[in-house]
């Protein structure tokens, strides 16, 4: 099992530069875990792209339940306190926190290529390349 940030989910499901090499990561593990957050966050980007006409509204819905369906029972509640101390502590954004908390309650890697959370946590993050050559 793994914690992936929303841009993974992203990477996976939307085509991009990065989608060949998060498919990889499935491949790699495909137990992916994130906490209940991915959920809002990817909305937010399918939302984003609907309202800028990079796909439709019915491609839209339709990539968030393939999330959906990859994510299903791999959804997590994370301890706000513990969120706030990670935040307070690294400066990183509580969003980004609510990610590198539950990689630290599950005891499982966070893969994502979010600078700052590999720069700020390196002992609990990995780069998916660097997973990937693990």
């Amino acid at each position: 099992m793994i914690v992936v940030d929303t841009n993974m989910i992203g990477y996976l499901l939307l085509t991009s530069e990065r989608s060949a090499q998060a498919e990889q990561v499935l491949v790699k593990d495909p137990h992916w875990a994130a906490p209940l957050l991915w959920r809002s966050e990817l909305r937010n980007v399918l939302a984003t792209y609907v309202n800028r006409a990079f796909i439709s509204l019915e491609d839209a819905i339709q990539t968030l339940s393939e999330a959906e369906r990859l994510m299903k029972d791999s959804e997590y509640d994370v301890a706000s306190d513990q969120v706030l101390r990670l935040a307070q502590q690294s400066r990183c954004s509580a969003y980004d926190c609510e990610f590198v908390a539950l990689a630290m309650a599950l005891k499982v890697p966070l893969v994502t290529v979010d600078k700052k959370v590999l720069a700020q946590f390196p002992a609990i993050s990995l780069d998916p390349s660097e997973f990937l050559s693990r």
